[in-house]
């Protein structure tokens, strides 16, 4: 499916790829940070409400390499895979009532939300395709955006969810494992977006999360009745 949705997209030149997944990669980015600080607060830790990020203006949380450059790279590219960061929401575990387990909750809530926006990227699909076709001015690039959303938003939830610390994975899998195993995991944190970054330049990264992320993508497709 997802081979699929980039073959549509591929149809695009470079300046409308980047103005139709200009949205959809920005608050792909944002929603996922303020989910974690939401999450966060839900289980006692008012960090990142008081830091005001909180909120869904990009302003407060713009990595200009990683929100901007490194997406319109990719994008620019053509290179059938797209993720991004935004500035890391701050989180006080000592403040968390059961650190261990809620920092694993709080790690989950990014990619969780990142699920959330790829269906909702999917219905606005499927009122793409419901609107007349005198519309047509509306609906094609609602269609596009729509694709590019579901794209990007598994995407990035499924690379999140690799078990590679500092990625929302490895800190779900530190809060999971027994105590050694957890400890042997975070120790890896400071090598842990080498060892990405490696397995992305040898396209090992995409055989890893391709088929996990093609899953998603018609899981979505299916639950907001685009098949």
């Amino acid at each position: 499916m997802l081979v699929q949705i980039f073959g549509i997209l591929q149809a695009l030149t470079s300046p409308q790829l980047i103005s139709i997944l200009f949205l959809p990669v920005l608050f792909a980015i944002i929603i996922h940070e303020v989910a974690h600080g939401w999450m966060a607060k839900r289980l006692g830790d008012p960090t990142a409400e008081r830091l005001g990020r909180l909120t869904l203006n990009p302003i407060r949380h713009i990595d200009p390499l990683g929100t901007v450059l490194v997406p319109a790279v990719l994008l620019l590219l053509h290179s059938g895979f797209i993720f991004g960061w935004a500035k890391p929401v701050p989180i006080t575990w000592q403040n968390l009532r059961h650190p261990k387990r809620d920092m694993a909750l709080v790690a989950a809530a990014g990619p969780a939300a990142n699920l959330l926006m790829a269906l909702f990227w999917g219905l606005m699909v499927k009122v793409s395709m419901l609107l007349p076709a005198s519309a047509l001015w509306v609906s094609q690039p609602l269609r596009y955006m729509g694709l590019g959303g579901i794209a990007v938003n598994v995407l990035l939830m499924v690379f999140n969810l690799l078990p590679m610390p500092p990625l929302d994975g490895g800190r779900v899998a530190v809060g999971l494992l027994p105590g050694p195993w957890a400890w042997r995991l975070s120790r890896l944190e400071p090598f842990g977006f080498l060892i990405v970054i490696a397995l992305m330049f040898t396209g090992v990264l995409w055989v890893i999360i391709g088929p996990v992320g093609d899953f998603f993508a018609r899981l979505v497709v299916m639950l907001t009745g685009l098949v």
